[in-house]
């Protein structure tokens, strides 16, 4: 990524796509494996694709300095959670619009819920500069006089939350696009009500742009709608974060220091054997049985990984109930079933099919995947499988499905809350890289020669 310093060349002519934006969870970020992510890094980079143009990044936290550069000519989009309504009181110009996200007002759920601006009146209120959301609470305030607010400058999404929970603040504003990632990882605030109409979000293009570049974008969009490709890389940010209830969240903090130290290295032994990463193995650990060795359910699984008896057979586990044993069964399976599934299928959409596999077998996620293709979708998306998972169990396309019934709502709800502990993970708990940590002890130090 280059700050660019010379006015942009338009992409047709220069081969480049210039693109500004701000570091969010939403927007771009670099993700655990040192590559750029985010929600609308992920269609800018299909969109460049689209026109074989290479791409330029430049990030600013303050989107007034991302305008400045577009004003300038050195950018030619900027891409950063933009709501449509901002994009038109600077006079500049909207892509089609991408998505809407609705504006909540969240609060401490140890606090009375406000239902209503009127409870708001009189208490400390923020929302961050440049989010669209003070012209709505400017029209609310004709009708609550008392209404105030603090409007933050530099701050992003999840520092305004961190604030909220801190108490610094009774309430705050926020889009819903940027609280929702934040679920797992504040469990102590909810959002009491939206406010105003949804926010259409778009990208921001300057009025000199070249009209070959807003055709082609136009166009992308109108695609990207139609294909499923905004539904896809919706579904890879976003599609899994409301499973999750904050008994659910605040079990797994709780747990996460009293169970995790002790089972770790087993976790991390079974990355270096799989090349699955640990908090990964470690999320379905806790979804299985909260990081209990000895757990056991009625049907017979056992285990901190479930395992029935005949997958610990196959897996070469001789004792169900040792950690480290099910640790490394469970691992190997999972591999397994990633390996089973079609070379052609990119990740991340290979290992949430690989967890409902684990969870309902390899025959029957293959099941779902021809109900996903039955109802015109792709077989190679999470999204659009996840969607046929519970007609496994309904027999609406008994025609279709060769290993007959199965809990497909089951494997859905387990994908699901694995994806979300391992966001949790994620966040929370340092990646392992065995080179790295080669010749060092449990504690971090040195092993003396």
């Amino acid at each position: 990524m280059v700050a660019c310093s010379q006015p942009a060349q338009p992409p047709e002519t220069s081969g480049e796509l210039r693109v500004g934006t701000r570091n969010s969870p939403t927007t771009y970020y670099i993700g655990h494996n040192g590559e750029p992510a985010g929600f609308e890094h992920d269609l800018i980079q299909a969109f460049s694709k689209s026109q074989n143009w290479s791409l330029d990044w430049t990030t600013k936290n303050r989107p007034e300095a991302l305008f400045d550069l577009l004003d300038n000519q050195r950018i030619h989009l900027v891409a950063a959670a933009l709501p449509q309504a901002v994009i038109k009181d600077r006079h500049l110009i909207s892509s089609p619009v991408l998505f809407e996200t609705p504006v909540h007002i969240v609060y401490r759920t140890r606090d009375r819920a406000p239902r209503s601006l009127a409870d708001l009146s009189g208490k400390k209120l923020a929302l961050i500069i440049g989010s669209g959301h003070t012209p709505i609470l400017m029209r609310q305030k004709r009708k609550y006089p008392e209404l105030s607010w603090a409007a933050l400058e530099n701050v992003w999404p999840e520092e305004l939350l961190a604030q909220l929970q801190a108490g610094k603040y009774d309430a705050v504003v926020i889009n819903g696009m940027d609280f929702d990632p934040m679920r797992n990882v504040y469990p102590g605030i909810a959002v009491a009500f939206d406010i105003g109409k949804p926010q259409k979000i778009v990208w921001a293009l300057s009025p000199h742009s070249s009209q070959a570049l807003r055709n082609a974008l136009a166009r992308f969009v109108e695609q990207a709608h139609k294909d499923g490709t905004i539904k896809r890389v919706y579904e890879r940010y976003f599609g899994h974060i409301r499973q999750l209830d904050s008994t659910d969240i605040l079990g797994i903090l709780q747990r996460r220091p009293q169970r995790l130290p002790d089972l770790r290295r087993h976790f991390q032994e079974a990355q270096t054997l799989t090349g699955i990463d640990w908090r990964l193995l470690a999320a379905i650990g806790y979804q299985e049985s909260q990081w209990n060795p000895y757990a056991t359910s009625s049907t017979g699984v056992r285990g901190l990984m479930m395992l029935t008896g005949d997958t610990a057979d196959r897996m070469g586990v001789t004792n169900r109930l040792d950690a480290r044993q099910s640790i490394l069964g469970g691992a190997r399976y999972l591999a397994m079933m990633k390996d089973a599934i079609p070379a052609r299928i990119a990740e991340p959409d290979r290992t949430w099919l690989a967890l409902a596999a684990y969870n309902q077998g390899q025959g029957h996620m293959e099941d779902a995947r021809r109900i996903a293709q039955a109802r015109g979708g792709n077989p190679d998306s999470w999204a659009d499988v996840k969607g046929a998972l519970p007609y496994l169990s309904r027999g609406t396309y008994s025609n279709v499905v060769r290993y007959g019934y199965a809990r497909g709502g089951e494997a859905l709800h387990f994908a699901e809350n694995i994806r979300n502990y391992y966001d949790i993970l994620l966040r929370l708990e340092p990646e392992y890289n065995p080179l790295i940590n080669l010749g060092r002890s449990e504690d971090g130090l040195p092993v003396p020669g």
